[in-house]
């Protein structure tokens, strides 16, 4: 696994004229409203600055959407340890960082194993192909599979898309953006000159001329609310991330990773409060004084941490919503089901993404509020590489189907049975026969589920990312004098690395730039 490094600052990284801005005013008290994956990150890198800091969680875990949901067996054999949130972890490094923020060593917090192969893709044609991080590997499996041109494209899109990393990250990713202008380096000339602003799916095609591979390297658009065929190519950064820079695991789940943020986090001092919904932030003048509590309790801060998303934090915490906000439009939802199952089946991996028929017009449906017809779908089996997450001999699958938004008119109260049949129908002939039967407990999420949890259009993914959605145009991290916003509706975007980014960003809009991250060799 990759680690971090550091080397000599070099005061030329924080160029003149480009510091962003900072809250104003004092800035003794911190509160951060949310536990999720981004209020420990910002939580984690404000510990050590001599601050108080506060976090509020209304669940009694930390986490937020990566959080645990742990459902008994029936009889009494232990129990089932679902995650509910994302399931693939990538860029390590992130976390790591959190933890080196502290002065801690991520391993002695968390133990993460590499996933062997990222993904397993079985096509409506029967063909399989297993998606490796190793480069030579990975070329190998398409000339198998494919031929020798689809290699050697392969290995060319490699390193399309390790450019694009390289030139996206410190200056479009990693740091605060305040105006567009911001944007004027020579990296953005050189994203534009291999094509980052072209669309993804031409793109991808330039270098891969199989269906299958096409869509191995593009399907990633959906993470940032898209279709391949309407996203950016600079979002195939994606498939850098998982595809060629890997996919891990944590022992214990993807709840070991906030369980571990919030332990490290609360040894330097940082004070959580579980079980406590915050129902408004006062302030007058664009100036935040203090949060209040479900329960009555008015806690003073002098600056607020705001980590649920951002539309509904607007809406309901701060009482306002800007314009540029309520225009917003939304990536697709999903449907999820989470099983406990009294078998596995031997064919799955760890992740399984199951690809239909058509392709552009599943994209087409998703965006006009249409169910897919011949759906994609991903299964996940996390006791493939631990067991211990559910009892003995027995097996946990997320089961996620792409859905429309609530922009849809779908009425999921009425649909949600039906639907649920339809995806158990598609596990029974997609490789999990006796799928329906060996379901000992289960948990099911709709869009209707997602918005009752914090959700705006019950979009787990957050707002999609648009031209005039990304970057500069996302909605910024700063209101007011000394309210920051971090998590997915806000720049970066969306995916657990561009959240916990989003985390250390919140936290530079108190403490100014940190010099020390500035100098990473590894950004």
């Amino acid at each position: 696994m990759p680690t971090t490094s550091r080397r000599p600052f070099d005061p030329a990284v924080l160029l003149p004229g480009r510091h962003p801005r900072t809250v104003t005013g004092p800035t003794d008290t911190v509160v951060i409203v949310g536990a999720g994956l981004a209020g420990l990150s910002a939580a984690m890198r404000l510990a050590r600055t001599g601050r108080q800091i506060i976090v509020l969680e209304r669940e009694l875990v930390p986490g937020g959407r990566a959080g645990l949901r742990a459902v008994p067996a029936p009889g009494g054999n232990g129990e089932y340890r679902f995650d509910p949130g994302p399931t693939v972890l990538t860029m390590p490094d992130l976390i790591a960082d959190c933890f080196d923020a502290l002065g801690e060593d991520m391993a002695d917090w968390l133990n993460l194993k590499p996933v062997a192969p990222l993904y397993r893709t079985s096509f409506a044609d029967g063909s399989t192909i297993d998606v490796h991080s190793d480069v030579d590997r990975m070329a190998d499996e398409i000339e198998t599979v494919i031929g020798p041109e689809e290699a050697a494209g392969f290995r060319r899109y490699v390193r399309f898309v390790s450019r694009l990393y390289k030139y996206e990250m410190r200056d479009f990713i990693d740091r605060n953006i305040d105006s567009p202008l911001d944007l004027l380096t020579v990296n953005l000339a050189k994203l534009a000159a291999i094509g980052g602003f072209r669309r993804m799916a031409p793109k991808v095609n330039q270098y891969l001329k199989d269906d299958r591979t096409q869509r191995i390297y593009s399907f990633q658009a959906l993470y940032a609310g898209l279709s391949p065929y309407d996203a950016m190519a600079l979002y195939a950064v994606i498939a850098y991330m998982d595809s060629v820079a890997g996919v891990y695991f944590p022992a214990g789940g993807m709840a070991a990773v906030p369980t571990a943020m919030a332990a490290a986090a609360k040894r330097h001092g940082v004070e959580f409060r579980y079980g406590t919904e915050v129902t408004k932030v006062e302030h007058s003048g664009g100036r935040a004084v203090a949060v209040h509590t479900a329960t009555g309790e008015r806690i003073p801060a002098d600056v607020v941490v705001l980590n649920p998303d951002l539309p509904v934090a607007y809406r309901d915490l701060l009482g306002r919503t800007p314009f540029r906000v309520k225009r917003l439009k939304y990536s697709p939802s999903c449907y999820l089901m989470l099983a406990g199952t009294r078998q596995n089946w031997p064919g799955a991996a760890h992740h399984n993404i199951h690809f239909g028929g058509p392709w552009k017009g599943t994209f087409e449906e998703l965006t006009s509020g249409r169910l897919m017809s011949d759906p994609s779908f991903l299964v996940s089996n996390p006791t493939a590489s631990d067991a211990r997450l559910a009892p003995a001999n027995r097996g946990i699958y997320y089961v996620l189907f792409p859905t429309p938004n609530l922009d849809s008119p779908i009425d999921w109260k009425r649909v949600a049975p039906v639907y649920r049949e339809h995806v158990l129908s598609k596990l029974e002939t997609n490789g999990y026969p006796g799928f329906a039967d060996a379901i000992e407990v289960e948990d099911i999420t709709t869009p209707l589920d997602w918005q009752e949890r914090g959700m705006e259009r019950g979009a787990p993914f957050a707002s999609a990312h648009s031209f005039f959605q990304t970057g500069p145009f996302r909605p910024g991290n700063l209101w007011g004098e000394n309210v920051v916003f971090t998590g997915s509706g806000t720049q970066p975007g969306v995916g657990v690395p561009m959240v916990l980014v989003s985390g250390r960003l919140a936290a530079e809009r108190i403490t100014g730039p940190d010099p020390v991250y500035a100098s990473r060799a590894w950004r």
